[in-house]
């Protein structure tokens, strides 16, 4: 329950604004270490960046181009950490690169790569690379176009299956630590009073109702909104008039889309890291949940971000691109089942190539611009929030005088940490397959890890919960409650979309709203009116963020 009284009652250490992967990953870690921390959330936690981007846990090998070394040794140090405490969520993934003749990267140059990437990753449980002669090549990947083909390399990185996920459970850690964490509540004014931030009026876009989240003397905000981190400088109040903390350009994404495709004649087994024939982009053609991932674009951006979808020339991009590197795939408009959008919080870079803007965060001193206890995070990738969230606490701590606690982020596992090896996944098959296929007991553990226990022990309780959703899935109705009543989720866009993946299997969960529906009113309260309208917002996400405008009727 949110308890809103209380919180309004406290003076919080640390306020973090924004609740995606890089927000929670500070609220995570300043809980873990004591401070009194709060993180609000506009809208569901990981609904923006967090849930836009490949899925990759990654050193970014593209960025070596860029000779942004630290960023890359950075990147693959953390990539590390996360298969060891998070290994449910984040597995190894091999990636194959084709290299051609006559386009923009040379065999010689994606060897050197290849070295370097090893190099900075000297300390990996991850085999390191192998390259593949022209007719080697051609032997294992026989469905690849070869006109010019030179040969390739196949190396190793991470997959998040799950990005939103390990999201949810950084902010579940830091609950479980001690920090209010809120979605759906939204900042309305930054009080500023002698050059501090000392209160939040804040909207709870869920009853209507106006809060106040209080600061304490020393504390610290942190702005970690992504592409909204502009929005949030402009909300100031000083002394009852509205004021812009700094210039309001701080924020320069670019936009990146991607689609989903069912399984199609060619596909490979391994994961495809490809420079697009047309523009020599680099893209990704990615095996994911039983489908294929393509993407993603590279775009400039400047209008709305709040409803944002692949527009119908990204998607035609992405399909030709990957009919250019697979010519068996022949993929068409109609192959496409799923969409996602979004704007990636870079660096303000005028006049620059999306593709050279770095991709290295900056923590930003709003001290240069009159208010001393806020900080913000410009830019952040999903590989690297865990030391963001260090850096950004061990500053905290720097401002306030106060000797720091030690960060433990890098050892402790997340709360559903479990390994394929771990005997209480048998134990639940043991116990559960009786009442439910071992085919949903492993899809539960593949998408809660360790906390797959807690479902499952909903259904002893209620029977009822043991059905499929639908026949075709493996999902289960206890996984709408849990979403509910133990996971944050508010909306059916969260339970479709963000705490599990049903909205991406097929006809973009509309046919499952009426047993998801069902369910919200028997087993946690939800009226006909809440249901309706559930619905109709649920309609209006998807046909403004993920349905194509040429499949919309």
């Amino acid at each position: 329950m949110r308890d809103l009284a209380q919180i309004q009652q406290t003076n919080y250490d640390v306020i973090v604004i924004g609740g995606g992967i890089n927000g929670a990953g500070v609220a995570r870690d300043a809980a873990l270490r004591g401070l009194k921390t709060i993180l609000i959330e506009k809208s569901d936690f990981a609904s923006g960046s967090s849930s836009w981007s490949s899925r990759l846990i990654h050193g970014g090998l593209r960025y070596l181009e860029y000779f942004e070394f630290p960023l890359v040794r950075e990147s693959l140090k953390e990539r590390e950490v996360l298969l060891h405490t998070a290994p449910h969520l984040v597995n190894p993934l091999q990636l194959t690169i084709p290299v051609y003749r006559d386009r923009s990267r040379p065999y010689w140059k994606i060897w050197a790569g290849m070295i370097l990437y090893d190099v900075f990753s000297f300390d990996k449980t991850l085999p390191s690379h192998r390259m593949l002669p022209q007719e080697k090549f051609k032997q294992i990947f026989r469905s690849i176009d070869k006109d010019k083909l030179a040969g390739g390399a196949q190396y190793y990185d991470g997959q998040v299956t799950f990005a939103e996920r390990l999201c949810l459970e950084n902010v579940l850690s830091a609950q479980n630590a001690g920090a209010s964490v809120l979605n759906y509540v939204e900042v309305m004014e930054l009080k500023i009073e002698e050059q501090r931030i000392s209160d939040l009026v804040c909207k709870d876009k869920l009853t209507g109702e106006s809060l106040t989240i209080s600061a304490s003397k020393d504390a610290v905000i942190i702005n970690t909104a992504g592409p909204w981190i502009d929005n949030v400088c402009q909300r100031g109040n000083k002394a009852g008039e509205d004021v812009t903390i700094g210039d309001g350009k701080k924020n320069g994404g670019t936009k990146g889309s991607h689609i989903v495709v069912e399984p199609f004649p060619g596909a490979p087994k391994s994961n495809l890291y490809v420079e697009a024939k047309s523009d020599g982009r680099p893209f990704f053609i990615l095996t994911w949940l039983d489908k294929y991932l393509i993407g993603t674009t590279d775009l400039p951006y400047k209008e709305n971000i709040e409803n944002i979808k692949a527009n119908n020339d990204e998607i035609d991009y992405l399909l030709q691109e990957t009919n250019n590197i697979i010519p068996t795939a022949n993929l068409k408009r109609d192959d496409v089942v799923f969409t996602y959008s979004g704007v990636r919080p870079l660096p303000n870079s005028e006049g620059k190539k999306p593709g050279s803007i770095t991709r290295k965060h900056i923590i930003f001193d709003h001290k240069t611009e009159g208010v001393n206890n806020l900080l913000t995070l410009i830019g952040g990738k999903l590989t690297t929030y865990r030391n963001v969230g260090e850096e950004m606490v061990n500053e905290i701590f720097k401002r306030m005088k106060r000797s720091p606690q030690p960060c433990r982020t890098d050892s402790l596992p997340l709360p559903g940490c479990i390994l394929p090896s771990d005997e209480r996944i048998q134990q639940a098959i043991t116990e559960y397959s009786p009442i439910l296929s071992v085919n949903t007991i492993d899809h539960l553990f593949f998408s809660y890890g360790a906390n797959a226990m807690e479902v499952l022990s909903l259904t002893k309780e209620n029977p009822e919960l043991r059905k499929q959703i639908s026949p075709n899935l493996p999902d289960i109705k206890a996984q709408v409650v849990y979403a509910v009543e133990y996971e944050l989720a508010h909306t059916l866009v969260d339970i479709l979309r963000r705490r599990t993946t049903l909205a991406m299997n097929g006809h973009y969960g509309m046919d499952l709203l009426p047993a998801i529906t069902e369910t919200l009113q028997k087993h946690c309260g939800w009226t006909d009116e809440q249901c309706d309208r559930a619905k109709n917002e649920y309609r209006f996400y998807m046909e403004h963020n993920c349905i194509p405008d040429y499949q919309i009727v």
